[in-house]
């Protein structure tokens, strides 16, 4: 019977510490939450800025909707196409430095529907990094197109399959900063080996957009590669504080996804006030950068302080720190240890993972106090001290 094969699967992953549940928060996304009515300091948030709750965010959400109504309630193809988010589009390409911007619902809407209308035959051929994001490796999947990965930031492996695999089109995508282990793809390097056999660049900036760079405006700013990347994949989600998602590309890269993107074409706009928050994050961010420096100064005090407690830990100047544990029943017993010592941190473990480097991603916010940043220390001290 399905249902007891249901069942049983959901018991083996029991047995093997791989399943998942969710915890409930009360209140904001701050530094401080309450999750199942406890109060704790909250460490695995993308809330990278602490712009999630911001007086101004939330003023230009009512604003909006006072004038526009809540929802779009169509595609942006039929009536759902609002002011707002043609505003928000303009100032997302100036933030980004591009001829265009094209808004999405998700950021794993935005990588499947782009990847899989830009390289749409078997002619064309993706290169993906081995370790991107699951919405990129399923947007290769849906996609007509071959596919290849090539060893995590290494450009001479990938340089070597451009050269040997002819296509109609090429592209090679890649995140900017990986989401779990927080380290920066070398973005000048690929851009070079792509040139030389006409391959177009994608940059998933879901978490370096808000962090890297001097302003926060992401990898190419991090890299100084202004115009020199075919698409950017921004997320409202993260250190925006939001949700959706944005793709930076020229005009006619923008016109041929409004005209082939699936995902785009046949899903209902991003509700008024999600997109007025949205363009108010982006205002409030090149207004004032402060809070990229805020947060790079906590990283710094944090990963210093897991260093002199004798973890093992990199410095990836982005907001990511991950705690490789390596089993997976140890990560979750630090996870539970962490947690009743006033810090929560979420077991990561396969297959989100590759098997045996379950971790604790660890993400610092601008809003985290030094006293925040202190206790989460002292736990970590204490918990591996008893678990590890």
């Amino acid at each position: 019977m399905w249902y007891n094969q249901l069942h049983e699967e959901l018991e083996e992953l029991k047995r093997r510490n791989l399943y998942r549940s969710m915890v409930t928060v009360d209140g904001p996304q701050g530094p401080e939450v309450v999750i199942n009515g406890r109060k704790v300091i909250l460490m695995c948030s993308n809330n990278y800025l602490g712009l999630a709750n911001h007086p101004r965010i939330l003023e230009a959400a009512r604003r909006a909707m006072e004038l526009y109504g809540y929802g779009a309630v169509a595609s942006r193809l039929v009536s759902g196409n609002m002011r707002v988010h043609e505003e928000f589009e303009k100032i997302a390409a100036i933030f980004k430095k591009v001829e265009a911007a094209l808004l999405f619902g998700s950021g794993y809407m935005a990588n499947v529907g782009v990847i899989s209308a830009l390289c749409n035959s078997a002619e064309d051929l993706v290169v993906s990094d081995k370790l991107n994001h699951a919405s990129i490796i399923d947007g290769l999947m849906l996609s007509k197109a071959s596919f290849a990965t090539f060893r995590h930031n290494d450009v001479e492996h990938l340089e070597r399959i451009l050269k040997k695999k002819r296509a109609r089109r090429k592209l090679v995508v890649v995140d900017g900063v990986f989401s779990m282990d927080g380290d920066i793809a070398p973005l000048r390097d690929i851009v070079e080996v792509a040139r030389k056999y006409d391959a177009m660049v994608m940059v998933d900036d879901a978490h370096a957009t808000g962090v890297i760079g001097d302003t926060g405006r992401g990898s190419c700013e991090y890299w100084d590669l202004w115009g020199e990347v075919d698409i950017q994949m921004c997320t409202l989600g993260k250190a925006l504080g939001g949700y959706g998602a944005f793709v930076c590309a020229n005009d006619v890269v923008i016109d041929y996804l409004v005209n082939k993107c699936r995902p785009f074409i046949y899903t209902t706009a991003l509700p008024v006030p999600v997109v007025a928050a949205a363009t108010e994050s982006i205002n409030m961010l090149m207004e004032d950068p402060e809070p990229v420096r805020r947060l790079r100064a906590n990283v710094e005090r944090f990963v210093d302080g897991l260093k002199n407690i004798g973890l093992d830990v990199k410095d990836n100047s982005t907001a990511i720190v991950p705690v490789i544990v390596g089993d997976e029943g140890k990560c979750l017993a630090l996870s539970k240890r962490l947690f009743e010592l006033g810090v929560y941190v979420a077991a990561i473990r396969p297959p989100t993972v590759p098997k045996g480097t379950a971790r604790l991603r660890v993400t610092l916010m601008a809003t985290h106090a030094s006293e925040h940043i202190e206790r989460a220390i002292e736990a970590f001290a204490k918990a591996a001290s008893e678990i590890l």
